[in-house]
């Protein structure tokens, strides 16, 4: 037990906390921000931790530790959002500008441009709420549970808020399904 700041006792977090947890945390969050931030964001997920205390009646360790980490990512939400928008932009401009190139050396970079730009811009439009949901399943394999406890909203929301980004996510890219089959 130590006393947070606020002078409440808490739990002492545990001690193999950071290597247990570290390399998943960090994959996480290198999945959403910038490489370079993610190391920084990832050790301050752990330094957080130990400030907060970890209280065994909320539940596992790792969704907390996951919840701490998407509530430090939403500090970098902005870069966040430019991030996807402008990959989503870049591989627009990619594919306008080899439509007259040599499509035998270019025709797998193209293939990806063409799915990454429309997939990066759909969950750029996604609201973050629902973003947040979609990339703590697909980054950091977590189950519904565990993304409830990570975010600590209802497992129910959780499964809403996951449909109505895969309804989003449908209908960014079936126009792009229908233009290869077309």
């Amino acid at each position: 037990m130590y006393k947070t700041r606020s002078g409440r006792d808490q739990p002492a977090v545990p001690a193999d906390l950071f290597d247990r947890y570290y390399a998943e945390i960090h994959r996480y969050i290198a999945r959403r921000l910038p490489v370079d931030d993610a190391e920084d964001l990832a050790v301050e997920v752990f330094v957080a931790a130990l400030r907060g205390g970890y209280d065994p009646a909320v539940g596992e360790v790792r969704p907390w530790l996951y919840g701490i980490a998407t509530n430090l990512v939403a500090r970098h939400r902005r870069t966040e959002t430019t991030r996807w928008k402008a990959l989503s932009r870049a591989a627009e401009r990619e594919w306008d500008g080899h439509e007259d190139a040599a499509l035998d050396r270019v025709l797998d970079r193209v293939d990806a441009a063409r799915f990454t730009g429309p997939l990066a811009g759909a969950l750029a439009a996604l609201k973050q709420r629902d973003r947040d949901v979609v990339l703590l399943i697909v980054f950091g394999g977590l189950s519904h549970a565990e993304v409830a406890a990570a975010l600590d909203i209802p497992y129910r929301t959780v499964a809403s808020r996951l449909n109505r980004a895969r309804k989003h996510l449908r209908a960014a890219l079936g126009a792009l399904k229908e233009d290869l089959d077309g």
